[in-house]
C-alpha cells in the first residue's frame, strides 16, 4: 500500500445543501483509508439551500469544523490552506465554477486531489451535468450502469474519461430486512420536486391516506425531507405537510422526519416515485415499490427503474402486492445487497493514493469547458459565482475577511426566509392566478 494511505490526511468538503453535505461528507469518509488519521473540514456554500442547524443535525455527519462561506471566500481559503483531498458536493454549475476558480487560485503549485459526483440517481441532464463536472481528478459513478454512461458521454465529445471511477452511494448500509414488523409499516418517501404540481402531489397524498384507511392494522408513514421554510437540493413549493392541513387523517397515519436509515429500520414496504431511498431500501432487501400511478416518465425519474421489478401502482399495493426486485438490475445499480459493498470504494481509494504519491504533484485542473470550447455558456456560469472568464474573482465579489456580525446574520436569515416564503406561498398563488 502506498505510504500516503497510512499518513494523516486533511480533507475538505464543499456542499450547497443538506443532501449534498451528507453525500460529500460520507463520501470523504469512504474514500480515506481506515488506518489514516483524518481531519474533515466542512464548508457550506451560501445560497437558497444552505442547510439549517436542524437539517445538519438530522444528517448526523460529524466534521472537525463546519462553516458557511461564499464561493469567493472558499477559493481564497483553498489558496491558503493545505488539503490532501477536496470533495465538491455541488450542483453541476457550482462544480464547474469552483474548478475554474481553483485552477486560477492554485496555478501550477501543490494542490489536493479533487473529487466530485452525484448524490443519487442520475435521470436527467446527463450530458449537461457530466460536462459541468469534467475537470475533477475523480468523477464518481454510483454504479456500474452510471460508470458506463459517464464514460460514453466523455468519450463521445472527445473529453478525457479517465476520471470516471465506479463506487457506490456512500450512505447505503444498515441492518438487512429479516421479516415483518409489528405493526407492519408502510413508508412513503417524499421528494421535494417530484411530482412538481399540486394535483399530482395531492393525488399521492390521498392515495397514501386511503391505503392507511384500507389497512387499519398497518402503520403508514409519510417520510418528509424538510420542514416548511427549509430547502433541500430541490425547491419544494408544495410541502406535503401543508397539503395535509385540514385533512381528517386516520390514526394509523403519521408524518415523520428524521434520518432515513432509522426509518428504514422499521419499514416493511418502501413506496416512492423515484427517491434514492428506494436504493437504500433495496440494499437492505426491504420490499420496495416505485409508483406508476402518474405514468412512467422521464420527468418523474421513475423511468430509471424500468427492469427493476419494483414498478407498481397503489391499486396493486392496496391489494397486497409486494414487488420482487430483479437481482441483475439491482447489481448494476450499485446496490450491493450481496455483501460486496465493503469493497465498493477500494478502486477510488487506490486512485487517490496514487495521485497523492505522484512525483512533482498534480497538474493544473483541466475542465472540458473553457472560454474557447464554450464561450457562450461558461462565462455565465462563472459570473453567477462572481468569477470572471479566467476563474479569478470579479471586482466587488462578496468575500468578507471575517465572520458576519450579528446584524448581518439577522438580515441574511430574514432575506433567506423571505425567499423561501415567496417560493412556497407566493409563487404557487401567482401560478394559479395565471391559469385562470
Amino acid at each position: 500500500m502506498p505510504a500516503s494511505a497510512t499518513k494523516s490526511l486533511r480533507v475538505a468538503v464543499l456542499a450547497d445543501s443538506d443532501t449534498r453535505w451528507k453525500w460529500g461528507a460520507l463520501t470523504a469518509e469512504r474514500l480515506t483509508p481506515a488506518a489514516a488519521e483524518v481531519r474533515l473540514d466542512g464548508y457550506l456554500l451560501r445560497g437558497r439551500a444552505t442547510p439549517t442547524a436542524r437539517q445538519l443535525k438530522e444528517v448526523g455527519v460529524r466534521a472537525d469544523s463546519l462553516r458557511e462561506v461564499t464561493g469567493v471566500e472558499f477559493l481564497r481559503e483553498m489558496s491558503e490552506a493545505s488539503y490532501d483531498v477536496l470533495v465538491l458536493a455541488l450542483v453541476g454549475g457550482g462544480v464547474q465554477a469552483m474548478l475554474h476558480g481553483l485552477r486560477a487560485a492554485w496555478g501550477s503549485g501543490q494542490r489536493p486531489v479533487v473529487v466530485t459526483g452525484y448524490v443519487g440517481v442520475v435521470y436527467e441532464k446527463l450530458a449537461d451535468g457530466l460536462l459541468l463536472r469534467h475537470g475533477a481528478d475523480l468523477v464518481l459513478a454510483n454504479s456500474r450502469h452510471d460508470a458506463d454512461r459517464f464514460r460514453a458521454v466523455y468519450e463521445g465529445v472527445g473529453a478525457d474519461a479517465s476520471a470516471v471511477t465506479e463506487v457506490a452511494l456512500p450512505f447505503l448500509g444498515g441492518t438487512p430486512y429479516t421479516g415483518e414488523h409489528e405493526p407492519y409499516t408502510v413508508v412513503f418517501a417524499a421528494q421535494p420536486s417530484v411530482p412538481d404540481n399540486r394535483r399530482d402531489r395531492t393525488y399521492l397524498l390521498n392515495r397514501l391516506i386511503e391505503h392507511a384507511r384500507k389497512h387499519p392494522e398497518r402503520e403508514v408513514l409519510l417520510k418528509l425531507r424538510s420542514k416548511p421554510g427549509e430547502h433541500t437540493t430541490h425547491i419544494e413549493e408544495l410541502p406535503y405537510q401543508k397539503l395535509a392541513q385540514g385533512t381528517d387523517l386516520p390514526t394509523n397515519f403519521r408524518l415523520v422526519y428524521g434520518h432515513m436509515g432509522e426509518v428504514l429500520d422499521r419499514t416493511d414496504l418502501l413506496v416512492t416515485v423515484s427517491s434514492t431511498a428506494a436504493l437504500e431500501a433495496l440494499h437492505r432487501r426491504i420490499p420496495t415499490a416505485v409508483l406508476t400511478d402518474l405514468g412512467i416518465r422521464e420527468a418523474l425519474g421513475n423511468h430509471h427503474f424500468t427492469g427493476s421489478g419494483c414498478l407498481a401502482s397503489w391499486e396493486q399495493l392496496d391489494a397486497g402486492h409486494r414487488p420482487v426486485p430483479d437481482e441483475e438490475w439491482v447489481a448494476r445499480q450499485g446496490v450491493a445487497a450481496d455483501g460486496l459493498y465493503a469493497t465498493a470504494f477500494d478502486a477510488a481509494r487506490e486512485r487517490i493514493a496514487k495521485l497523492l504519491d505522484r512525483p512533482g504533484g498534480l497538474p493544473p485542473l483541466t475542465p472540458y469547458y473553457t472560454p474557447e470550447t464554450a464561450p457562450g455558456y461558461l462565462p455565465g456560469i462563472l459570473a453567477r459565482h462572481h468569477l470572471g472568464p479566467d476563474g479569478a474573482p470579479l471586482p466587488g465579489a462578496p468575500a468578507a475577511d471575517k465572520a458576519p456580525g450579528p446584524v448581518r446574520q439577522i438580515v441574511r436569515r430574514a432575506a433567506r426566509g423571505a425567499y423561501r416564503h415567496g417560493v412556497q406561498r407566493v409563487a404557487p398563488v401567482i401560478r394559479r392566478m395565471g391559469e385562470l
